[in-house]
């Protein structure tokens, strides 16, 4: 009988009786971040156990926050030698937007000045001493509730030097906004913020050896976020966003004027951020509830306010936002599409990793298809799906209601069966299209406008810059626009969130633009049930 392995894709080594996930991760090289000395306090070590799960001791105290498949890696042994073990830092490399289509220029206006050979931070009340160097960098992060992407800036000629993008490592508290609010809400309070935290000082450390500059040098940072992704990277308290009126604890301070703005600074020092110590921390303005300042970073992006044309912004997600309007009157909404184009409550849906399928032909009665990586199909990711739905459609193997022919019950996508989509898989894709087809429309609408009217509309984030436009539109995850007016724009939160590092005027305007945007709670409209009936359609929709 051959012995059981700690199997990686770099190498396997047999197992032993009594030894840690990190020891094997040791072995091999697998590098897993911590910060206490591998005694269970820093939580920074999780791993998600793929195989082996129940040769592993029982959770410690220090687990209770985790849930199946997730685990410590220094808290975890192994007691058996009776299957293999698989596992992974949650860190996993992904296909993730990070570029911006357009040509991205960046005029720089900041507050830093020289002063006796020092750097100095120059506010309206004061002056703080940063440090003796004459490099300033500065960092733009886009936390997405999936994914992560940050920007190193050299803030004194205005250029990205590196970008890191990332899994966000908060997945073990839920894969949608609202079941993040619920594990945050709970006995477990503050281990999101933890885990944010340390993925982020972890690609600060690999930012400064690969570039070889000082964490002292990094002295400032804008961050931005949907509302609760924002809220927990400041370690403030997102139940509110979670029950009625859906709104954070910055927004009601905010409308009981006793802010006036929804701005967020702080500064390193006070989130753990190893960087400079007296750094600022700044995220622009949120518009409403949870249309958060990674859509209003996405406006300043597109330049949504330099001109009178009527724009529609969609940035596609978990949650959908949808912008309409020209400088004057700008009308938002947001979509609770949920992860299911994105792999969650899928059977073999997955993010967009290596082995996910992600385009989708069908040629002399077959399907064809292409993975990220060129390699071995593991499931569909969104873009994946959305080709096979409209090819169902188009070639009547699933009818508009989301039926198949012949009363099936699944349809596989290769010849040796091995992924599907399954008719609960379709319900479940039904309704996560419905609600982004149904904010368009409800936001049209109530904007007092037609789709003919609307000049330019933006897809932006994720999975966006990867679906086929066409086959969005026959199934009716967007709206049937003229093809001439829609543009896959990128990752606009992190273009925008770049250009509010460097430019005080931006964020100035920001805050006024922000002030000027009406929020639509789509629940609200009359119309809203009608809407999402029809939405759960698969077929070409318009208003």
């Amino acid at each position: 009988m051959s012995e059981k392995k700690f199997i990686s894709e770099k190498q396997s080594i047999e197992l032993s009786k009594n030894r840690s996930l990190f020891e094997y991760a040791d072995q091999i090289k697998m590098r897993i971040p911590t910060s206490c000395g591998r005694f269970g306090d820093c939580h920074e070590c999780i791993v998600e156990v793929s195989e082996g799960y129940d040769i592993l001791s029982k959770p410690t105290e220090h687990e209770n926050f985790l849930k199946e498949p997730f685990r410590l890696a220094c808290q975890a042994n192994t007691v058996s030698k009776d299957s293999n073990l698989k596992f992974s830092p949650r860190k996993r490399d992904r296909k993730i937007l990070t570029n911006f289509s357009q040509e991205s220029s960046y005029d720089v206006d900041h507050n830093y000045i020289y002063k006796d050979n020092t750097l100095i931070y120059k506010s309206e009340n004061k002056e703080t001493i940063l440090s003796k160097s004459k490099k300033i960098y500065g960092l733009a992060i886009d936390v997405g509730t999936t994914t992560v992407a940050i920007n190193l800036v050299d803030i004194n000629i205005g250029k990205v030097l590196m970008t890191s993008s990332f899994e966000n490592p908060q997945i073990f508290g839920g894969s949608d906004v609202m079941n993040r609010i619920s594990y945050d809400s709970s006995s477990y309070k503050g281990e999101l913020s933890k885990a944010i935290i340390s993925s982020v000082n972890f690609e600060i450390g690999e930012f400064v050896k690969k570039l070889k500059i000082r964490r002292n040098e990094i002295v400032e940072v804008t961050i931005v976020g949907n509302s609760t992704m924002r809220d927990l990277f400041f370690n403030l308290d997102v139940e509110p966003i979670g029950v009625k009126p859906y709104k954070s604890i910055i927004e009601t301070d905010y409308l009981d004027s006793k802010i006036s703005s929804t701005e967020l600074i702080t500064s390193a020092k006070d989130l753990n951020l190893r960087i400079n110590s007296e750094a600022l921390i700044y995220s622009p303005p949120l518009i409403a509830s949870h249309i958060g300042s990674d859509v209003s970073a996405g406006l300043i992006a597109t330049d949504f306010f330099e001109n009178n044309n009527t724009k529609m912004l969609i940035d596609i997600g978990t949650n959908t936002e949808v912008v309409l309007g020209t400088p004057e009157k700008m009308l938002a909404a947001s979509c609770p599409a949920g992860p299911a184009f994105e792999g969650g409550e899928i059977t073999y849906g997955m993010p967009g990793y290596e082995g996910a399928i992600e385009k989708v032909d069908f040629e002399s009665n077959n399907f064809t298809y292409q993975t990220i990586g060129n390699s071995k199909p593991l499931g569909l990711c969104g873009s994946g799906l959305i080709d096979f739905l409209s090819i169902l459609v188009e070639n009547k193997i699933m009818n508009p209601l989301g039926k198949f022919e012949q009363e099936k019950d699944y349809i596989f996508i290769d010849n040796d069966e091995s992924i599907n989509l399954s008719r609960r898989d379709v319900s479940s894709l039904a309704q996560a299209k419905a609600a982004n087809v149904c904010g368009q429309a409800l936001v049209i609408k109530d904007f007092g406008t037609n789709m003919d009217d609307i000049d330019n509309v933006y897809l932006a984030g994720g999975f966006a810059n990867y679906i086929d436009i066409e086959n969005a539109k026959n199934i009716g995850f967007i709206l049937n626009f003229p093809i001439e007016k829609i543009k896959k724009i990128g990752n606009t939160a992190l273009e925008g969130a770049t250009k509010l590092l460097l430019s005080n005027k931006l964020r100035k305007n920001l805050v006024d633009y922000v002030k000027k945007i009406d929020h639509l709670e789509l629940e609200t409209k009359p119309e809203f049930f009608d809407y999402f009936v029809e939405g759960c359609q698969f077929k070409k929709i318009s208003v």
